[in-house]
């Protein structure tokens, strides 16, 4: 089982990264985070790094159960999704898989809400 699933679409990394918010806000997701690697590389190690943006996404019902099934699941939360420049105008988008997560967690409770988040996440991977 792959850890992340991904789709490469043209346009430009603004454009994506806007695609890639309202898909995650259509499944109920909302941005916690926000980094943008590219600055941070700058700022902290003064290289040159492609554009690279980290989401931090959650959706608030999904987290609230799986935080009552498994309260130390929030050190994997929030899910994260990047956006990443490929070459000008090439963009890929990869979001966490969450059954791969959670095959880390022995707690029965935590798969069905995995594999709801998991569809979701791909359903917003899948209409980009």
């Amino acid at each position: 089982m792959k850890y992340y699933f991904n789709k490469t679409i043209q346009g430009t990394f603004q454009e994506v990264i806007d695609k890639a918010k309202k898909g995650l806000k259509e499944e109920g997701f909302g941005i916690l985070t926000e980094i943008d690697i590219k600055e941070t590389m700058k700022q902290k190690l003064d290289v040159d790094f492609k554009q690279y943006k980290i989401l931090g996404a959650c959706n608030p019902p999904f987290a609230y159960k799986a935080l009552q099934a498994e309260d130390k699941i929030g050190t994997m939360l929030p899910c994260n999704v990047i956006v990443q420049e490929i070459k000008t105008d090439v963009i890929e988008v990869a979001a966490v898989n969450p059954m791969a997560s959670m095959q880390a967690v022995n707690n029965e409770k935590l798969n069905d809400i995995a594999n709801e988040i998991t569809a979701m996440l791909e359903k917003v991977i899948e209409r980009l």
